[in-house]
């Protein structure tokens, strides 16, 4: 678990000892604490040297009026009209700013897989499998935690699927 811009308010998804360490100050890994903003994709891969396919955006729609939580690899966009067929649904929309901040209790550009008020339905990108190392965002626009696709999927009880065109 590791934070930008030594805010420390991570998403509790690791193990106790690795949150230890991170608020602690040790264990970060180098890059973890850039001055650069984290709020964008480009911006997050930018700060931490990676690339802009690791970072796992947290978007947030509406599947017929439902919340949906996708996490989606930076490297491209989430086409709303073939992921609404993949899961058999009527009409996939982005959530308003309200709606995001309802469904999940945190702001755009900081929206983290976990630690909402109630669980979301979610879907984790396939593409985000092809790095060993992903990142996503820990609840607010300049805190980040390392994970994998593996621990995505299992953390926030994701289904696994192509959200691209």
């Amino acid at each position: 678990m590791f934070c930008l811009q030594n805010s420390w308010r991570c998403a509790d998804v690791g193990s106790a000892e690795r949150a230890g360490r991170a608020r602690r100050g040790g264990g970060r890994r180098p890059g973890a604490d850039p001055p650069q903003s984290t709020r964008t994709a480009a911006e997050a891969a930018d700060a931490l040297g990676c690339p802009v396919g690791a970072i796992a955006n947290s978007l947030v729609f509406l599947a017929d009026d439902a919340p949906l939580l996708v996490l989606t690899s930076g490297a491209h966009r989430v086409d709303v009209e073939a992921l609404a067929a993949r899961l058999g649904r009527g009409r996939i929309r982005r959530a308003k700013p309200d709606e995001v901040r309802a469904a999940t209790g945190q702001v755009i550009g900081g929206v983290s897989p976990v630690g909402h008020p109630a669980p979301l339905e979610t879907v984790v990108d396939e593409a985000l499998r092809q790095y060993s190392q992903v990142w996503a965002a820990a609840g607010t626009p300049n805190a980040v935690f390392p994970t994998t696709f593996d621990e995505l999927v299992r953390i926030t009880k994701g289904t696994p699927q192509r959200v691209d065109g």
